[in-house]
């Protein structure tokens, strides 16, 4: 298994080589050569695994066994699901009116991306402890990321984390949650800017090949195809557990409803259908609506402004992971897919190709809510379950209270409504605040400010040149 990168100008590479890569070097990113196609049978003897053994399944397909042998690989995944407080990982609360929720939050930050980064972090540690090697990870964050980026690596002597938050734009647990992790390998900065705008220096020093050979620099946000390759068994455990039977012809379709901010989510959920996996899937945004506008009209273009809302974490313009479903629904067509996102680079507009438009419609179903949409849903579904939703998954539930379905149906919860207390109040609600999550207001915080005016970029290189000094 290789891994090519959607613009196709840049040589083919193994796992480890995706890994440790952030974009790739035409700008691009990475995605596997060619998809694996699961029978019916495989899908069959899969329905009764749990979501650990269906991640190392899945896995396996994308890492071959010359690089991480299988054993290996089991308990890395085994290691990296330790900490999670559900003993199945996730869950899958059956609710009221046909509501599945499959409960993505039980890892240490109650977010959905300690499942991928987890793993990931394990399959890092794995390659540098072999070859005596450091990096340098690089991370912009919307909310969850950040945290659970740093929760994967925190105290590991080959790994130096550097993330960048919106300072005032994720709630206050998400924030304490990143600055108040003191460990010497851990650098947060405080942006006075948007998610999107933290995204720029973080492109500007991966686009300096010189600099980020040099240095090792890497990423963990959702460009990096490990954590895709994760996210694919959400899309598989969702459908084995809300499927009525495997036993008909044809297998019964499971409609998937995803919370989308970068898209990795929604991509993993691309791959999994790419791979036979009967699912009809639906992409929700909040009020920042381009993968919606995308979908419905084929204008992937950029609004005047990211706009605040509820769902904080999907307060995104630039959904990079577009640019992988464009590629897998173009039939691989790198010469395409480089041209259209040249030139929404340079303008930020782009109309899709007919045909593509028409492919991706077929493929994706999409919804956008506003603040008071999601609002309606948390407090509709506690009313009706006494079940707190956080107001991202919030969204994946209006959704489904908007759009009656004929066939089962299940929406992914990216966080704990504990993350988002404001949100809760917003809607009269009361917050559950774990104790951990309480704890966190109490203890010593660090970051550093990144204000309007200064070059971002500059002061990353600068952090970075000083720790290197200090291996």
């Amino acid at each position: 298994m290789e891994y090519i990168s959607t613009r196709g100008g840049t040589r083919a590479v193994d796992f480890e080589g995706a890994l440790f890569s952030g974009y790739a070097p035409d700008g691009g990113l990475f995605m596997p050569q060619r998809i694996p196609s699961l029978d019916r049978d495989t899908l069959r003897r899969w329905s009764s695994l749990s979501y650990p053994e269906l991640v190392k399944e899945l896995c396996s397909l994308f890492v071959p066994a010359k690089l991480v042998p299988r054993n290996a690989l089991s308990e890395l995944i085994d290691k990296a699901f330790s900490r999670f407080r559900h003993k199945n990982v996730v869950h899958l609360s059956r609710l009221k009116d046909g509501l599945n929720i499959l409960e993505l939050w039980h890892g240490v930050t109650y977010a959905f991306k300690d499942l991928s980064l987890s793993c990931t972090g394990q399959f890092l540690q794995y390659f540098l402890e072999k070859k005596q090697k450091h990096v340098n990870i690089l991370v912009g964050t919307s909310g969850d990321t950040g945290s659970s980026a740093i929760e994967s690596v925190r105290g590991q002597k080959n790994v130096d984390i550097f993330v960048l938050l919106p300072k005032g734009l994720c709630t206050q647990i998400q924030e304490l949650q990143m600055t108040t992790v003191l460990e010497h390998n851990v650098h947060v900065f405080a942006a006075h800017g948007n998610s999107d705008e933290i995204d720029e220096p973080i492109k500007e020093l991966f686009a300096d090949v010189d600099f980020a050979g040099k240095y090792h620099l890497m990423s963990l946000n959702s460009i990096n195809w490990s954590r895709i390759m994760v996210q694919i068994a959400h899309h598989f455990y969702a459908y084995f557990q809300c499927a009525p039977s495997l036993d008909t012809t044809p297998l019964p379709v499971v409609e998937i409803v995803v919370p989308t901010g970068g898209g990795g989510n929604i991509t993993a959920g691309c791959i999994a259908q790419k791979m036979g996996l009967p699912i009809r899937l639906v992409t929700v945004v909040n009020s920042n609506d381009i993968i919606h506008r995308t979908v419905q009209h084929g204008d992937f273009s950029l609004a005047e402004s990211v706009k605040a809302t509820l769902a904080s974490a999907m307060d995104i313009q630039e959904p990079y992971n577009v640019e992988r479903i464009l590629w897998l629904l173009s039939g691989s067509d790198s010469q395409l897919i480089k041209t259209l996102m040249e030139q929404f680079n340079i303008s930020k507009r782009l109309k899709l190709p007919e045909d593509l438009h028409r492919k991706l419609s077929e493929t994706l179903g999409s919804c956008s809510a506003s603040d008071q949409d999601i609002v309606g849903a948390m407090r509709r579904c506690w009313e009706e379950n006494q079940y707190l939703l956080c107001p991202h998954s919030a969204v994946a539930a209006h959704y489904h209270y908007s759009q009656p379905h004929s066939i089962p149906r299940c929406c992914l919860a990216p966080a704990s409504a504990a993350k988002f207390q404001d949100a809760l109040l917003r809607a009269g609600l009361v917050p559950q605040i774990p104790p951990e999550i309480t704890a966190l207001t109490a203890m010593e915080t660090r970051s550093t400010p990144l204000e309007q005016g200064q070059d971002w970029a500059q002061v990353l290189r600068g952090r970075i040149e000083a720790v290197a000094q200090q291996w």
